[in-house]
């Protein structure tokens, strides 16, 4: 529902700041007042000023978690921790309170979420505060002429870094968990500036391509979402160490390269997630659908945990037989068809 989606992405927005809880207000449907800053429970004091001095972008800032949430699911559809949410207290449950790899994807991909939301609002004229890219003018190395709409990417990362990072820094730099969150935000930001893209469009007769005019545009969300997912599989466990003055994250295994500002990295080993422990937010994974043919993690044997699966023929109603009427419309059959479905014991 609308409400269900609206509070989920609400209590992301706590998640990403490390609060508990984000009071589902079924009387929100736009953050648009002064005082529905002060209801959002869970915000430290800094962003709800920050709310409140920004109160056209904070939708734009709901739509980048919701986004983050989906994003998350689809990615991690076929694993045993899956993205699942709960409805209340926070929305992934403990998962991203402890140092895991998890966590780390899920603080990249919200930062990046509220990073590209943000900048689409500006390109597309609902934010009085930024607008496109005007930096993006003149004639490139290339040879084509710089015009349009560049996304503005620079203001989208910049809201991020202020309202995402700002819990973290209040916590004070030297907190191992606090490095790891900043460090993640960072490399979720980075997912989407390493690739933006140049899209054109030709002028001239016939499409001659006389004339051609780029802009700058972020890249399709799921393309971000792909490019943190690799970086999932393959962060770096870290520790904290004294670099000179300060704290530093370092690899926890020496004989490993350091990590970039585009890797992602974590603090503690990943449970397991073949069983529910709903004190953790952990669902377990009976009653999963699974392959089984497979034998990657989406197969019967990892997904389930060695526990067996029980197989079961449903019906599935599908469109079949379809034909195109001049004009112009298509007309299909329902079809039903018979499947085995496999699910964890």
């Amino acid at each position: 529902s609308t409400f269900m989606s609206c509070s989920r992405s609400l209590c992301l927005l706590a998640q990403i700041t490390e609060c508990l809880y984000l009071a589902k207000l079924s009387s929100v449907g736009s953050i648009s007042e002064e005082e529905t800053c002060e209801k959002l429970k869970g915000l430290i004091q800094r962003q709800v000023q920050m709310c409140k001095r920004n109160l056209e972008v904070m939708d734009s800032v709901r739509r980048g978690a919701q986004l983050a949430i989906e994003e998350c699911q689809y990615q991690f559809r076929n694993r045993r921790w899956n993205c699942s949410t709960l409805d209340s207290l926070p929305v992934f449950g403990k998962v991203v309170t402890q140092g895991t790899r998890e966590a780390a994807f899920v603080y990249a991909i919200s930062s990046a979420g509220v990073a590209f939301a943000v900048t689409r609002a500006c390109s597309s004229g609902e934010l009085e505060k930024c607008g496109c890219d005007r930096t993006v003018h003149g004639v490139s190395p290339q040879g084509f002429q710089w015009s349009g709409c560049s996304d503005n990417i620079a203001y989208g990362v910049a809201f991020s870094q202020s309202f995402v990072d700002v819990r973290e820094r209040s916590k004070g730099a030297s907190s191992s968990r606090a490095l790891m969150n900043l460090h993640n935000n960072e490399a979720g930001r980075k997912a989407i500036l390493t690739h933006m893209r140049v899209e054109c469009k030709c002028h001239g007769v016939s499409g001659s391509c006389e004339v051609k005019t780029c802009w700058r545009a972020v890249p399709p969300f799921r393309q971000v979402g792909h490019a943190l997912k690799e970086k999932f599989d393959g962060a770096t466990e870290v520790e904290p160490r004294r670099v000179g003055s300060s704290r530093a994250l370092v690899p926890r295994n020496a004989q490993f390269k350091p990590h970039t500002d585009e890797d992602l990295v974590y603090l503690e080993p990943s449970p397991d997630f073949c069983e529910q422990d709903m004190r953790s937010g952990v669902l377990g994974t009976r009653g999963r659908t699974c392959n089984k043919t497979s034998k990657a993690i989406d197969g019967c044997e990892l997904l389930c945990c060695g526990r067996g699966f029980h197989t079961a023929q449903v019906e599935l109603a599908e469109r079949c037989s379809c034909k195109f009427h001049w004009c112009c419309f298509v007309k299909c059959r329902q079809c039903q068809r018979l499947v085995e479905l496999h699910t964890c014991r």
